[in-house]
């Protein structure tokens, strides 16, 4: 399906339900679309639909995804197979037919007598906080995660070296258990895990010591990631076979990287433009200046403020952003003028903004002949520009 629904709007419930409303949904619209029930046309497509929304807003992981990335945080870190691992549908839909095995029927094709290889390993993920530099230039690091592996003993087999597992004798090897169950529908057919070899098709009689028959073992494992330049926060990075180890010897999971860039004490930043805040005196602004400005590489940028300034007036300085990711062009850096207004003043300061207030016919007294003769900006820059800077 291209354009997926948001999954709370399929089952219809709000985005607070909690798991027994969510249970619930699914249930009535699980049993208004299996298609061993319904005539709709479009029953298979509808099922799948609810019973995907189900196996994510049921998961606690996987909703706390969806909730933050949407579908992207669910399509881009779970395999097919992935979303509708550990969801108990046999249990769901108990009653009215279809067990847990023909919804993947359903999804992955078999009509109950898919062959179950051994399963992918656990994605796992990991969050790289970094500076805005280090975004600005790009980042190679190593990080380290605790993970499930093969275990170097037994090659990932379970069994203790020198011996081998023994085909199960429940399933004759298939990994499944198939049942008839009466419904008020007729009679159903469903397919299970089988319960003696938990769906591996083998047992283990002299498991290895190492991993106690699992095939697997945790360890702590060193990783090199490279990251681009111009990455964001809530971007992230997908390490293929870096996840944890399947069970039996399956295929390993993927390991996601996910970046959090930590906030700036000069910077704010929007995409690829940086924002910063250049605090300036009332002399300064009144008078204009050339003003040094920091930027990201560690040197200064000079922009010239002309006289009179306002204050929220932006300068922009082209190309002294952040690099836009993938090699797209860099950013601005956008200056914002703030006038600093005094707040301590002398006698003599006060008694000069007085004269300046009366300059522009705010004042009520008279300047005398003298003071005027030397004007008010001269005498600003002869007794207080340090002062009120």
């Amino acid at each position: 399906m291209p354009d997926k629904r948001d999954y709370y709007e399929i089952l219809g419930v709000s985005k607070d339900a909690d798991e027994k409303v969510i249970k619930s949904a699914f249930r009535k619209l699980a049993m208004k679309y299996h298609p061993d029930r319904s005539d709709d046309p479009k029953a298979e497509d509808k099922f799948k639909e609810v019973s995907e929304a189900y196996a994510v807003l049921s998961d606690s992981d996987k909703r706390r995804q969806y909730d933050q990335f949407g579908h992207a945080g669910i399509d881009g870190r779970y395999s097919q197979e992935d979303i509708f691992r550990g969801v108990d549908f046999e249990d769901l839909l108990r009653g009215f037919g279809g067990g847990g095995e023909s919804i993947f029927d359903i999804f992955f094709g078999g009509g109950g007598r898919r062959q179950r290889g051994p399963g992918r390993g656990r994605d796992l993920q990991y969050e790289l906080k970094i500076s805005l530099e280090d975004a600005s230039t790009g980042l190679e690091t190593t990080i380290k995660v605790p993970r499930m592996e093969k275990c170097p003993t037994c090659k990932g087999s379970g069994a203790k070296p020198g011996t081998r597992p023994k085909t199960c004798t429940m399933c004759n090897g298939t990994g499944q258990a198939t049942r008839i169950q009466n419904t008020p529908f007729g009679q159903m057919m469903t397919s299970s895990a089988c319960s003696q070899c938990g769906g591996r098709g083998q047992m283990i009689t002299d498991p290895c010591t190492e991993c106690r028959g699992t095939g697997r073992v945790r360890q702590m494992r060193k990783i090199n990631v490279k990251v681009p330049k111009g990455v964001d926060s809530g971007q992230h990075l997908r390490l293929r076979g870096e996840g944890e180890a399947g069970p039996d010897g399956g295929a390993p999971g993927d390991l996601y990287v996910f970046v959090n860039v930590k906030p700036h004490p000069q910077f704010k930043r929007s995409d690829g433009d940086l924002f910063h805040e250049a605090p300036l005196s009332i002399t300064r602004v009144a008078l204009g200046t050339d003003l040094d400005v920091p930027t990201l590489n560690g040197k200064k940028a000079r922009i010239k403020i002309p006289a009179g300034t306002q204050t929220g007036s932006v300068f922009r300085l082209r190309g002294k952003g952040m690099p836009r990711l993938h090699g797209y062009g860099t950013g601005d850096l956008h200056v914002r003028v703030a006038v600093k207004t005094p707040t301590k003043l002398t006698s003599r300061q006060k008694q000069l903004m007085e004269e300046l207030a009366i300059e522009f016919g705010e004042g009520k007294e008279k300047v005398s002949d003298g003071q005027k003769d030397k004007g008010f900006f001269g005498k600003i820059v002869d007794e207080v520009k340090d002062a009120v800077q």
